[in-house]
């Protein structure tokens, strides 16, 4: 069973509006990023359907396949990023923000200065299996 979280330290309480800030820029970079991407896309699947080649026979069409599906990847990491991001703010909107989801303890401020939509501590992060760092 999980013990409840310790009361955030002082210092996160001091840290908590700047960190709010980052998360809010955080989340309008993420925002700003998926529509930039999704016009980008947009433009390739686009420029695919003009050209009206075939991708397999035609030279320019496995870069064009390959832009796409470039274009895609960012786009789906930009949509992570802004999930991440958001979740850390229902989290900070709930009081769990800045404590580690894997052992209750307070990420450390500099942690989170640096990865504000963290969900774990240093050393859990260290610990889990190989992924995206939260």
């Amino acid at each position: 069973m999980k013990e409840d979280p310790p009361a955030p330290h002082h210092s996160q309480a001091r840290g908590g509006a700047l960190q709010e800030g980052r998360l809010e820029a955080e989340r309008a970079a993420a925002l700003a990023q998926i529509e930039a991407l999704s016009r980008e896309f947009d433009g390739v699947v686009a420029a695919s359907r003009a050209s009206n080649a075939d991708d397999e026979h035609d030279p320019e069409g496995a870069t064009i396949a390959f832009e796409r599906q470039q274009v895609a990847a960012l786009l789906e990491q930009a949509r992570r990023r802004l999930a991440d991001v958001e979740a850390a703010l229902a989290r900070r909107d709930t009081g769990g923000y800045g404590i580690c989801e894997s052992c209750g303890r307070p990420i450390a401020p500099e942690r989170l200065a640096a990865r504000p939509a963290a969900r774990t501590c240093i050393d859990c992060a260290r610990q889990a299996p190989s992924r995206a760092p939260s």
